[in-house]
């Protein structure tokens, strides 16, 4: 009898213990309003604004109510208009479109590699098409961020990475969202760190650091902020910018401090198990593994594999027999958008043109989630049930 995993794919880790005793305290004292502090009192969100400025590098953090309002706030503070185009990637989850639409600009879509990154041979080509590029780091794959970045310097476009799945990556040893005029990142349960919901954008950009601070609903309370510009750099943009309200309350900076003071030891944590899995999958026929470039450094939470220019119906077999066996896997080349698995031409908000290279690509990849509460030993036998079930149909077709 074939044996079966029965671990939950979406199950995360408990929250630290610390966490849990810095989110009492907050409750404790009703204090949950990031602004609403006592006297002499730092909030936990102007706190852990700093440590992640500290954390990635950058000169100005803010935290926000989820990853796509940060997302939404960047594209607002580099002055993004209803009307722009907006270059984006094809691969991406609907947030980044949707942050886009959300503005009244007009997301342009750049095609995808078999390694799951922008395409940057497409990118160059669209390159006077927009002036700002939102590049989602889809699934934590980076893309050669040096050659993007001087394509983008070279065309005069503004880059915001989206991080949402790689904070604590990094490319050539600058960390993921540092490469770009902004970098969001996103705290929502299935992220690196766990809040529920919340976002995290950095910049070394004063004023767009300032307009965010204002868009984010701050009022005129920004000196109480330990990440953001002095009180110049507000007095030309404080009546001109608009409160888009979406801050982070202090129960769930509470919960994130830790995590984030924990991070490095859970991405190690995390590509223990992609190796596990990755090693597993290798070698089997019809089956592609994403090789990862030397200068990236990844965070592998989740993993993907092609299996490139199969028939849908031979994908949708191996769909159904991981599926009776405990895999769950996620399947970007259905008809229909299914749970996290929409694609660029599934946004009806967002026109887009046909991109059949990518098509190729998209209807041949599978993704699955690695949540830490799987043990190495859990990912190898989840490996090797991938592994009997493609290699079964394989033969078969």
């Amino acid at each position: 009898m074939n044996t079966r995993f029965t671990g939950n794919f979406t199950q995360q880790e408990a929250i630290p213990e610390a966490g849990i005793e810095a989110a009492l305290a907050v409750l404790r004292h009703g204090r949950l309003h990031r602004y609403n502090t006592a006297a002499g009192e730092i909030s936990e969100v102007a706190l852990l604004e700093q440590e992640f400025a500290a954390f990635t590098g950058a000169r100005f953090a803010l935290a926000v109510a989820s990853g796509g309002y940060a997302l939404g706030c960047a594209l607002r503070a580099v002055g993004v208009k209803p009307g722009d185009r907006v270059l984006t990637n094809a691969f991406t989850l609907a947030p980044v479109p949707g942050a886009i639409a959300a503005v009244g600009a007009v997301p342009v879509f750049v095609g995808v590699t078999e390694g799951l990154v922008i395409d940057l041979e497409d990118l160059a080509a669209r390159a006077d098409q927009a002036d700002v590029l939102m590049l989602s780091h889809m699934r934590g794959h980076l893309c050669d961020m040096d050659r993007l970045m001087a394509i983008c310097d070279g065309a005069g476009i503004t880059v915001i990475e989206d991080c949402a799945h790689t904070m604590g990556a990094g490319w050539n040893g600058i960390p993921s969202g540092r490469h770009g005029t902004v970098g969001c990142y996103s705290t929502q349960t299935y992220k690196h760190m766990n809040s529920g919901e919340g976002g995290l954008l950095v910049t070394d950009d004063e004023e767009i650091a300032a307009r965010a601070v204002m868009l984010s609903g701050s009022y005129m309370l920004y000196e109480r902020h330990l990440a953001a510009p002095g009180p110049e750099a507000f007095e030309s943009i404080k009546y001109d910018t608009p409160n888009v309200s979406g801050r982070m309350d202090n129960l769930r900076a509470a919960i994130l401090r830790p995590q984030l003071a924990a991070l490095p030891d859970q991405v190690a944590r995390w590509n223990v198990r992609y190796g596990a899995v990755e090693q597993g999958l290798r070698g089997t026929p019809g089956l592609s593994v994403i090789e990862r470039p030397e200068p990236e450094r990844y965070v592998g939470s989740s993993i993907q594999f092609l299996l490139l220019d199969w028939a849908p119906e031979a994908v949708q077999a191996v769909l159904r027999r991981c599926a009776a066996r405990g895999v769950e896997l996620k399947w970007f080349g259905g008809a229909e958008p299914t749970g996290f698995t929409s694609r660029y031409d599934s946004w009806r908000y967002a026109p887009s043109e046909a991109l059949p290279a990518s098509d190729r690509i998209l209807r041949g990849i599978l993704d699955m989630r690695l949540p830490l509460t799987f043990s190495v030993e859990d990912c190898r036998l989840i490996a090797s049930i991938i592994r009997d079930e493609v290699g079964a149909v394989y033969q078969a077709q």
